[in-house]
């Protein structure tokens, strides 16, 4: 199977809703996604994401054979660490352990290093999340350390892990 990221479509809404309202899914992201998921919380995610400043919000559909699979994005920070950005992303249950998501995370680092002035992307899944942590040492991330007791998930104190890849300065 192939992917590509493309830019989010108004028509993507359906296919967001189906894989968001996967509680598999839900778990292993951050809190505060609606449930369940509905088309109408698609859309309104899509068009935040097509309003937003390109230069700061990098966001993307994962398409397969023409679909949507999933959602990637990085999303700049502010301050000192104005030039990194965080990666947060996710694929429907029926593509994971194909490669696929390591293939995306792989496209979008090529294209947000290339097309805007960040050096740093860095990604925190939980630490239980064997596969996502999978997903960015394939992609070519480089694990930098644990975040002990990091976030409070499902009513569970659970620790996280950080992951960045730095862009080739030359």
């Amino acid at each position: 199977m192939i992917c590509k990221i493309r830019k989010w479509e108004r028509a993507d809404a359906g296919n967001l809703a189906s894989a968001l309202s996967n509680k598999k899914i839900q778990d292993n992201l951050r809190d505060g996604l609606p449930k369940p998921y509905t088309e109408q919380d698609g859309m309104d995610y899509i068009s935040d994401m097509l309003s937003a400043d390109e230069n700061e919000t990098f966001a993307f559909a994962i398409t397969v054979d023409g679909k949507v699979a999933g959602s990637i994005g990085a999303f700049r920070q502010r301050n000192i660490h104005r030039q990194t950005a965080e990666l947060g992303y996710y694929i429907a249950e029926e593509y994971w352990d194909k490669g696929i998501m390591t293939e995306a995370v792989k496209q979008i680092c090529e294209y947000v290093f290339s097309k805007s002035d960040i050096i740093r992307i860095y990604a925190e899944p939980f630490a239980y999340n064997i596969a996502s942590c999978r997903v960015l040492e394939k992609a070519g991330f480089q694990y930098e350390g644990i975040l002990r007791s990091n976030a409070v998930k499902n009513g569970k104190v659970i620790d996280m892990k950080m992951y960045s890849i730095i862009k080739e300065l030359s």
